[in-house]
């Protein structure tokens, strides 16, 4: 089971230095991955009520997801890129196949896809897409991303998308790149059926949003019958849980990760957000803590 931290990007701010800082720490610290938040546009809670309560508003500071990516493959060697999540559908998908590709290349094949579909139908409206077919819409984005990073040159004609024999050039280090699925939310952490099925039949893997207990164990294992019904092997999905440090004890962190653990999952990744934190050092601090917590539990990079 691997180990990798959120990046803090909402609370470190936007100087170079505080980034390389974190990252290189984080890196030196053995965790396996830096898990990367996307947002294109914020919206302002004053005009739209529906994100009052958000932690991404126009005042959040979130880079774009593949400059970030690019700029930590040229400052980190080993740790991996993952995007947690990008908003695919919003997205031109031709473009992100581009861009992930040469995040690929850059980092000598560390990037992993974490996707999903969002929430805020103000960005959506801002980049010219539509909010309401975005489930289905990313099925068939996915499809095209992995014929367009394997294949010098795509056929590819679909409800939303024609790609007339073309194709990427470099080709990413991997192929294809991992796409995992990010599903569920704080206020709702178990997704719908439809949901767990789609994760099931074209995923390399989800990131749930809740503790390793029920009722998401449950949920867990009806995701393994969906992968099995897919006529895939369990093991073909993986599972990252995620671990919130704030309000526990390091004792109850050591108990979340071995929870998770047994569920099988393959990585964890832990947060220290949203625990008024403002500096990259007091990130850093957080993430030395619960590297000491969990010594010898997992599998930490050497």
């Amino acid at each position: 089971m691997q180990i990798g931290a959120i990046f803090p990007q909402t609370e470190i701010g936007a100087d170079p230095g505080a980034i390389r800082e974190y990252a290189q720490a984080a890196e030196e610290l053995g965790y396996s991955h830096l898990f990367i938040a996307d947002h294109v546009l914020g919206a302002d809670s004053g005009f739209h009520p529906h994100v009052a309560d958000s932690y991404y508003t126009h005042r959040s500071v979130i880079h774009e997801s593949f400059t970030l990516m690019g700029y930590l493959a040229a400052i980190t060697k080993t740790i991996g890129l993952t995007t947690g999540i990008l908003i695919l559908p919003q997205r031109a998908t031709a473009l992100v196949a581009k861009q992930a590709a040469a995040v690929d290349v850059l980092s000598g094949g560390r990037l992993r896809l974490g996707i999903g579909v969002g929430w805020n139908h103000v960005e959506y409206e801002a980049l010219n897409r539509n909010f309401r077919d975005r489930g289905r819409r990313s099925e068939e984005q996915i499809a095209l991303l992995r014929a367009l990073w394997t294949q010098e040159v795509v056929n590819f004609t679909g409800r939303w998308h024609r790609v007339d024999h073309a194709g990427l050039n470099p080709l990413p280090v991997q192929r294809p790149i991992p796409v995992w699925l990010g599903a569920g939310s704080s206020a709702s952490p178990l997704p719908p059926e439809p949901v767990l099925r789609r994760i099931a039949a074209i995923s390399d893997g989800w990131f749930p949003n809740f503790p390793p207990e029920e009722p998401g164990r449950a949920a867990i294992g009806v995701l393994r019958e969906y992968v099995r019904a897919a006529g895939r092997e369990p093991s073909a999905v993986g599972i990252e849980g995620r671990i919130r440090i704030g309000g526990q004890q390091p004792e109850d962190w050591v108990n979340e990760a071995r929870g998770w653990e047994a569920l099988g999952a393959t990585a964890i990744t832990v947060e220290a957000r949203r625990e008024g934190l403002s500096t990259a050092t007091e990130h850093i601090e957080a993430i030395v803590r619960f590297r000491e917590a969990l010594d010898g539990v997992g599998s930490w990079q050497r």
